[in-house]
């Protein structure tokens, strides 16, 4: 087999199934699983990989937590990952960074997810894959992957930092708040996630070419280090993925805006302009 690149598609996938020392890890709503997926995927609910608590739900769980999730799918040190779901990444690329966090560099993202497998017409198989356990251990989690609250105040306003926003523009401008606090950190630009992906291809990434100029235009470029987040680090999984995909320095905020929107001593700008 040859080596899986980290942005891997269906038809790509489908003519070397089935695949050894690979686990195909499906993180679509439980229904859609059931109903159809890719042949030996397993489940994962999404819920496992956070923390779930205020302020900072999106944040990760403990260590033990972690390893109980990653043993039960049946991962191993070798074993390469293949993450996708059914919204075109967010979940996906979340698990990607997850798997950085962790330690493990063997993954890749099933382009489109469920949405482009169907699309083309590949087989699917019902019901559940029981996964066979493993006894993998989180023994530490990784640095360069993620940035804190107290990170980004200390980079706002540097010319070799970026902040993506991947929320929604009503949330971008404080028209809509779901924290204490409506608005943007200070500087950050705004390309709400789902425009990344083209939904009559099957929730596939954009071009990545073009996207690359565009993102390069919003001063999102490859000799800057790049926050990402939106509300609880679901949608900036997708926007993380990308950011991977095209080579950027890019990194999570797992606090994201119910961190910094609740906090009343961070600087917070509205309106439509950084």
């Amino acid at each position: 087999m040859s080596p899986l690149p980290l942005l891997l598609e269906a038809q790509t996938l489908a003519e070397q199934l089935p695949l050894n020392n690979v686990l195909i890890i499906d993180q679509s709503k439980l229904d859609s699983y059931l109903q159809h997926h890719i042949p030996g995927a397993v489940h994962l609910d999404f819920k496992r990989l956070q923390l779930g608590i205020a302020p900072t739900p999106g944040a990760l769980p403990s260590l033990p937590q972690l390893s109980e999730v990653f043993s039960a799918l049946g991962l191993t040190p070798d074993t390469h990952v293949i993450a996708y779901d059914d919204e075109g990444g967010g979940w996906a690329g979340r698990l990607i960074w997850v798997l950085d966090m962790i330690g493990h560099r063997h993954y890749s993202y099933l382009n489109g997810g469920i949405k482009a497998w169907l699309q083309d017409g590949l087989p699917t198989e019902a019901g559940n894959v029981a996964p066979v356990p493993s006894s993998y251990q989180v023994e530490q989690l990784c640095d360069g992957f993620s940035l804190s609250k107290d990170d980004i105040l200390a980079r706002i306003g540097q010319p070799d930092f970026a902040i993506w926003d991947a929320r929604s523009q009503a949330e971008y401008c404080g028209d809509k708040v779901i924290s204490s606090r409506g608005g943007h950190i200070p500087g950050a630009v705004n390309y709400e996630w789902t425009r990344g992906m083209n939904p009559e291809n099957g929730l596939r990434i954009n071009p990545l070419e073009p996207f690359r100029v565009l993102l390069s235009d919003m001063g999102l470029t490859a000799d800057k280090e790049i926050a990402t987040h939106c509300q609880t680090h679901h949608r900036s999984g997708y926007t993380y993925l990308v950011g991977k995909i095209l080579g950027l320095n890019i990194k999570a905020y797992p606090g994201s805006w119910s961190e910094w929107g609740n906090d009343p001593n961070t600087p917070v700008t509205t309106g439509d302009q950084p």
